[in-house]
């Protein structure tokens, strides 16, 4: 506190200045005392500094003051200073009360130097010492409510508690700082003790050996690497440590020096452990990963080496790209912009750019992308989701339309315990469209599951082909979904795709929709999770009379989804089957796409030449209204040439979904004649949002009378033939928009032996059979 606003200090002799002396402990409290009483060589002496002397002459000069309370004439004039002084001796004798009077004078020695003054010292009870002690130790710094009251209980005054309390502290600060200099003071000795002794040491050095004198100036080869890898090993755990770090927001000290060990090992399943929670908005995110000696949940060690350092950048470029993917799922305008015509959101990429670094590097030359979102509720909770999207093979059964073929490369973290929090794997997977005119996409990718909370969890993916200069046609950019439990067992799942990828080599007629993000967008993704979820709920939830019912309609499923797959493999040229594209000098349409395979020990199939042709039209006709035609028993006989010109029966049917054209049904066509004999046609149709799928086959009667009554599905042979339908996405100005566009596709056994070669009249009867039938489905929609 300062008091030169208060007093106007004049000149005495020479000019000598005011002297404030400081009081004990931090008082707010001075005692200021006139230039004329003091002479120069009192105030120019250290021991004025003193604070027991500053006291005692703070004493007489304010007894002094008293008795001069006239101004100073002469010598520049002078200032009553005896109220002021008066005020900060009471001050100072409410701080220094009781048992905290720990550096000045008793009150009965200021009572004798100023016996015009008659205040005595309150000397506190034990009682009141002890009062003031406990409150201390629960609070060193009550407030004023607290004073109050304590001064109440204990009939103080509240200044004389506020006192005491502040000399508790600064006898309390004291105190530690004794006990740290004289930690630090022994640690010093001990500092100085062993410098000693390394220096004689270093004067007289003997060999471990032989204990003679060492000789300098020689390394072995072998120590000359071991001194190298130790260099590399300490840069690659410093490097660790600042990636964790980064995530933790503080340094790792434990890593920074870690105990003696054997060769460090660093385990691939670090125990990832986010720290926050997930509320209103999704948390950062945060990573714990410690050395151990031993591996921790299975799995190969970090060995050293591009090893190591591999699975490092997969680490580093994991945490990143699920930050990012949490942060797009959340995020509103002005990354994402809602679109008013579509309903859909697209993405601002100028914003992208300011808000996200890289991770892949810049687009490619000749690469565009596409970018989507998509928010809906599907029937399962968020651990049964995880575990099927961290599982490969039933991944591709969840998504069996848009995933051709699925494989892990590796598994660098199981995760943490029996959950999949902090699962890390390098992955495999081509991605089709369902059209003869996209090819497939190939990537290569991380996957990387996170527990956000409880009930919340995040799952991203991201392309490592670009890390390594693959010149691959696609790549993904942080794609994934953010699943949150919510009420009845159902989830919350924000899926976000973003892609890049070569449009050169998809045809002109589907680019508006691959680039709108309906195709392999994230509407595809969250729509067929939601229709294969309700169909898994409403078959587990049906109650069926008997259990042969069950079984029966168990095989039959299991019997329509594999030909649905095997539809779709004839659809697109994926490694997952090995079909041969049919090379040129064939007369086949110009987006026709015609390729072979010879089937031999597949029991699934009949054995021989199978011939796939499939093609992609455009036409004028809502997707629902193409979906509803080509489902529909009664109007098949307008398209399909095995319904012998008449109407279909439905044998049985069995319901996968709320939707009506989610099932699968058995069909009996009649026969045009009395000597033709019946035959039933197994048929799959499946629709959602994005996309549906009409998937027939002709079955034998015998296989499916074994089928239905429960026997094994998998020896019954056979070849689908369907329909994929999308939306066309505007078709970019080619065509109007509020069109479809429909994949028309037909496999067929031209020959019986598989070593038989394939004819011209074969692949010509199979382009035509396309043709006609593209012609009468235009024909009958008035097209």
């Amino acid at each position: 506190m300062s008091f030169g606003g208060l007093f106007d200090g004049g000149t005495c002799g020479g000019g000598g200045a005011h002297l404030v002396a400081d009081m004990a402990y931090g008082s707010s409290a001075r005692a200021i005392s006139h230039p004329s009483i003091l002479s120069p060589s009192l105030r120019r002496s250290s021991m004025f500094s003193s604070p027991g002397l500053s006291l005692a002459l703070q004493t007489n000069l304010t007894a002094q003051g008293d008795q001069n309370s006239d101004p100073v004439a002469g010598g520049g004039g002078g200032t009553d200073v005896s109220d002021s002084a008066r005020r900060s001796k009471e001050d100072e004798n409410d701080s220094k009360s009781g048992s905290d009077n720990l550096e000045g004078e008793s009150g009965d020695d200021l009572e004798q130097e100023n016996p015009r003054k008659k205040k005595r010292y309150h000397r506190h009870t034990p009682k009141q010492i002890q009062e003031l002690e406990a409150l201390f130790k629960e609070c060193p710094h009550p407030d004023e409510k607290q004073r109050m009251e304590l001064s109440k209980r204990l009939c103080l005054e509240a200044r004389q508690v506020k006192f005491w309390f502040q000399n508790r502290r600064t006898q309390m600060k004291t105190q530690i700082e004794r006990h740290e200099n004289t930690i630090l003071r022994q640690e010093n000795d001990k500092l100085r003790a062993d410098n000693l002794s390394i220096r004689e040491a270093m004067t007289n050095p003997m060999c471990c050996n032989c204990g003679g004198p060492a000789v300098l100036g020689e390394i072995s080869l072998e120590e000359q690497h071991l001194r190298v890898e130790n260099a590399r090993l300490k840069g690659e755990l410093d490097r660790v440590c600042a990636l964790v770090g980064k995530f933790l927001g503080k340094p790792i000290s434990t890593l920074s020096n870690p105990p003696p060990l054997p060769p460090l090992s660093f385990v691939p399943n670090p125990s990832l452990e986010l720290a926050n929670g997930f509320a209103s908005v999704l948390p950062p995110l945060s990573t714990v990963m410690t050395p151990t000696r031993a591996v921790a949940g299975g799995g190969a060690a970090f060995t050293g080496g591009e090893k190591s350092q591999e699975r490092c950048e997969f680490l580093e470029l994991a945490l990143a790209a699920a930050e990012e993917l949490v942060k797009m799922a959340q995020m509103e305008e002005p990354l994402w912009v809602p679109c008013s015509d579509t309903g859909r959101e697209s993405l601002n990429y100028d914003a992208y750019d300011q808000c996200f670094a890289p991770c892949l590097g810049p687009r490619p030359s000749g690469f565009v992308s596409e970018a989507s979102r998509e928010t809906g509720v599907v029937v399962i909770n968020s651990s049964a989701l995880i575990e099927t999207l961290m599982d490969p093979a039933r991944w591709a059964d969840m998504f069996a339309s848009v995933i051709a073929r699925t494989a892990t490369a590796e598994v660098i973290s199981v995760g943490v315990g029996a959950t999949k929090n902090g699962a890390l794997q390098l992955m495999h997977a081509e991605l089709q469209l369902l059209s003869p005119l996209v090819p497939v996409r190939e990537v290569r990718f991380l996957r990387f599951c996170k527990q956000l909370t409880d009930g919340a969890w995040t799952i991203v993916d991201v392309s490592v082909d670009a890390t390594k200069g693959n010149p691959l046609k696609c790549r993904r950019l942080p794609s994934g979904c953010v699943v949150q439990d919510t009420l009845n067992g159902y989830s919350k799942v924000t899926w976000v795709e973003h892609a890049e990828y070569d449009e050169a080599t998809v045809h002109p007629l589907y680019r508006p929709l691959l680039r709108s993000g309906l195709a392999l967008g994230a509407r595809r993704w969250v729509a067929t999770l939601q229709r294969q979820c309700q169909s898994l709920a409403i078959l587990m939830s049906s109650s069926l009379p008997t259990d042969d019912d069950k079984t029966g309609r168990r095989s039959m499923l299991k019997l329509a989804q594999r030909m649905t797959d095997n539809f779709c493999a004839g659809v697109c040229a994926s490694s997952a089957r090995e079909w041969s594209k049919l090379g040129g000098g064939v007369n086949i349409g110009e987006d026709v796409r015609v390729m072979t395979r010879q089937s031999v020990s597949d029991p699934g199939e009949p054995p021989g030449v199978v011939l796939s042709a499939a093609t992609a039209v455009w036409l004028p006709v809502s997707p629902q209204r193409l979906f509803d035609f080509l489902r529909d028993e009664q109007q098949r006989s307008q398209w399909d040439i095995l319904s012998n010109g008449g109407p279909m029966q439905e044998m049985a049917h069995i319901a996968k979904g709320q939707n009506a054209g989610n099932a699968v049904s058995l069909l009996r066509a009649s026969a045009a004649r009395s000597n033709q004999s019946s035959m039933l046609i197994l048929q799959e149709t499946c629709t959602d949002a994005s996309a549906s799928l009409v998937v027939y086959a002709p079955v034998d009667i015998p296989a499916m009378h074994l089928v239905m009554n429960g026997g094994d599905s998998a020896y019954v042979a056979l070849l689908p033939s369907g329909f994929a339908i999308l939306p066309d996405g505007g078709s970019g100005g080619l065509k109007p928009p509020g069109g479809s566009l429909l994949t028309v596709a037909f496999q067929i056994l031209v020959n019986s032996q598989p070593t038989a070669k394939l004819t011209v009249e074969s692949v010509e009867t199979v382009n035509n059979l396309i043709s006609c039938t593209v012609q009468k489905i235009k024909a009958a929609l008035n097209y």
